[in-house]
């Protein structure tokens, strides 16, 4: 059952992410507060890939969806041919520090890790390639 959508690596293009994402996890029955947290970790990895990928320069990211009933696993596949970029080779921030304290950067990623059950990345064929995933 997968589903995918390329799309201009755009900010404003969000919308139809999200909308892509939802409509797909809503018409295989996923409860609102799972479309929801899948919601913000797609949307802080689609919006990282807009703003820093290309550089000032024009590109695409291809978002792949699958759902598999008998693992109960939802997987979200982001792909894009910017910079070569590995966000999970960042440490996480310190959380334990006042936000005055910590530098900037790097929290988006850190929720995202924290809400998924897995989050992996490579780069082949001179792709980024960020993948999520999430039981339900």
């Amino acid at each position: 059952m997968q589903r995918e959508m390329t799309i201009k690596a755009i900010l404003s293009n969000l919308d139809l992410v999200l909308e892509f994402v939802n409509e797909y996890l809503e018409t295989n029955g996923c409860d609102r507060k799972l479309v929801m947290q899948l919601d913000v970790a797609v949307e802080e990895i689609y919006v990282n890939i807009a703003h820093y990928a290309y550089g000032s320069g024009d590109g695409t990211a291809k978002i792949s969806m699958d759902i598999d009933e008998e693992e109960r696993l939802i997987t979200i596949e982001f792909r894009d041919s910017g910079m070569e970029f590995d966000p999970l080779a960042r440490p996480d921030p310190d959380t334990s520090l006042s936000a005055e304290d910590r530098p900037i950067g790097g929290l988006g990623i850190f929720m995202v890790k924290k809400s998924m059950d897995d989050v992996t990345y490579s780069r082949i064929g001179g792709e980024n390639i960020l993948t999520l995933y999430k039981k339900y």
